[in-house]
């Protein structure tokens, strides 16, 4: 089970900027400390664990952050219109566009999906897969 992700950051209140534009509406409580940006999920009653975190922290040995190829964060948003709306939400707060919101061919009829990179370069997910929306059309 993973507990936890971390993304390099050289530039916090860049980085706090970004991910307060949606992470907020996805319900993760955001909270800066000396040691960086961390984005917290609520506990789910009657759960030994808490679901993932996601921390945004200077690498440990001082060295500037990079972001991995092929490395990925994907959130799920609770339909289409709110996948649209948060991916703007980060692009007007210091993201980068790697795919607009919309279907994919490659991937299944109700997935939905729109692509970008925070202020550090890290490639970032904004995803549904409800069955109760409009699928892609074939």
């Amino acid at each position: 089970m993973i507990a936890y992700v971390t993304l390099g950051a050289d530039d916090i209140p860049l980085a706090e900027t970004f991910y307060a534009a949606f992470l907020p509406r996805l319900g993760y409580r955001l909270e800066v400390s000396s040691e960086g940006l961390s984005c917290t999920l609520p506990p789910e009653t009657g759960q030994p664990y808490g679901p993932v975190d996601l921390y945004i922290k200077p690498p440990y040995d001082q060295r500037a952050a990079s972001n991995g190829n092929g490395t990925m964060v994907a959130f799920r948003a609770n339909g289409q219109a709110l996948v649209r709306e948060l991916h703007a939400a980060a692009l007007a707060n210091g993201g980068r566009n790697e795919g607009s919101p919309g279907f994919r061919a490659e991937y299944s009829a109700n997935f939905y999906v729109g692509y970008l990179r925070d202020p550090q370069g890290n490639k970032i997910a904004l995803f549904c897969d409800s069955r109760d929306e409009p699928e892609r059309p074939d």
